[in-house]
């Protein structure tokens, strides 16, 4: 019953490290010096994005069933894995939004940098395959915010425990592994 909670989690957490979100929550932290701002920000710009991500993926899978839908899914994460392996860079015009203090600067930049970002692409999948809004929203919310606070927190130090080149790769397999899978049971094989 959680298991759409726990992948959407584990999938996001692992794929968020190096993306072009966690760059932008180690500008924003070196930028305001003010962390609690930014990680209810980071939260909040979450939340509406992966919820909406994730009402799509339901709705469309409601929409398209079957066997091709199913394929179509498995193929999606197993491009999601090549994806994984390419590194991020932000955008230099998102990099700020404004004048509207710390907290609606984050939320408005995440939530904008987030719009076809492969996290949203994945909460997206992950409905369209668990047919869960609400668990998957939360579970890649919660992800989010597991990459995301640490890297807020602790700056740019935080990029530099774990070598992204093996965070990207342990990304891939993930989503490499739930595509086979999804492929598998797409024919019945599992």
């Amino acid at each position: 019953m959680l298991e759409p909670f726990f992948t959407s989690t584990a999938v996001v957490a692992i794929g968020e490290i190096g993306d072009k979100t966690q760059l932008l929550a180690i500008v924003l932290a070196a930028k305001f010096r003010k962390p609690v701002p930014i990680i209810l920000g980071i939260l909040c710009a979450t939340v509406l994005n992966h919820l909406l991500a994730a009402s799509i993926g339901y709705y469309v899978s409601a929409w398209l069933s079957g066997q091709v839908f199913r394929v179509v899914v498995g193929v999606s994460f197993i491009a999601m894995a090549g994806w994984a392996l390419i590194p991020d860079k932000m955008d230099d015009e998102l990099k700020a939004v404004g004048r509207g203090g710390i907290f609606l600067t984050t939320l408005i930049t995440f939530f904008l940098v987030e719009i076809g970002d492969k996290t949203q692409i994945a909460t997206s999948l992950l409905a369209a395959r668990y047919h869960q809004i609400l668990l998957v929203a939360l579970g890649t919310t919660l992800g989010m915010m597991i990459a995301d606070v640490p890297a807020v927190l602790l700056g740019e130090a935080a990029t530099k425990i774990v070598p992204l080149k093996f965070v990207r790769i342990a990304a891939a397999s993930i989503f490499a592994l739930i595509g086979v899978w999804v492929l598998l049971a797409a024919f019945h094989l599992v």
